[in-house]
């Protein structure tokens, strides 16, 4: 069910034992059964066929909603990579509307929820250009853990940017909390004036502009569920 992106492999363990799966019309609700070739499987009445899995690298600029679609009609991250395949690929994560760099799509929806789940540490590198120059103090108290409204946050490492002025900060961390890197600065009475996502999990922006996408290449797609094992 996972491989015809019907659902998670979770999700699809109890949609087999709620009785929504066939197999040759028969109800099957052991988990592991053993599918043949040539068996016909069945969600719901409808037959189920083996997807082709896409795994699609967008860098995405400003001004495109991370969602696969928007009732207001704001411009989606979806009609950057529109034309990269015919299966129905979606965001893994989001960055918000402002927020530009990687962003990784798919129709693979194990991989996508072990990869947004907080227990698997999916590091995330940014690069925030902030209003004013970082004082060294309030670096370290973002390195030792600020409590925010909603919890404690703990990055990863924190760092000027080298080269950079103190505005140019280099931030890692594995939370996807909504907004987290610019309430964090915000906390601290720092505005965030750009942010960019350079690294996501083992993937970097290298050759791929903004507001382009590519294919992960074979030995990108293994090394990311390496890091899930």
């Amino acid at each position: 069910m996972a491989s015809s992106g019907v659902a998670s492999r979770r999700k699809a363990d109890e949609l087999i034992t709620a009785g929504a799966v066939t197999v040759n019309d028969e109800p099957v609700i052991e988990l592991g059964y053993k599918v043949m070739p040539g068996d016909k499987v069945k969600f719901n009445g409808r037959l189920l066929k083996p997807q082709r899995f896409v795994y699609v690298l967008l860098n995405k600029p400003k001004d495109y909603i991370t969602t696969t679609s928007d009732p207001q009609e704001r411009r989606t991250v979806m009609e950057l990579v529109k034309k990269a395949s015919n299966e129905r690929v979606y965001p893994v994560g989001r960055l918000d509307r402002n927020t530009t760099g990687l962003l990784l799509l798919t129709n693979d929806g194990d991989l996508a929820e072990k990869l947004a789940h907080p227990r698997n540490r999916i590091p995330k590198v940014y690069y925030a250009t902030l209003n004013k120059s970082l004082k060294e103090e309030d670096l370290q108290k973002i390195k030792d853990g600020l409590t925010l409204e909603d919890g404690p946050v703990k990055i990863d490492d924190i760092a000027y940017v080298e080269g950079g002025s103190k505005k140019e900060i280099g931030i890692e961390i594995h939370s996807g909390r909504n907004r987290i890197v610019r309430r964090i600065f915000e906390f601290l009475d720092y505005q965030v004036i750009k942010l960019d996502r350079v690294l996501y999990a083992n993937l970097t922006k290298k050759d791929l502009p903004r507001g382009k996408w590519r294919f992960l290449k074979d030995n990108e797609v293994i090394q990311l569920k390496y890091l899930l094992k």
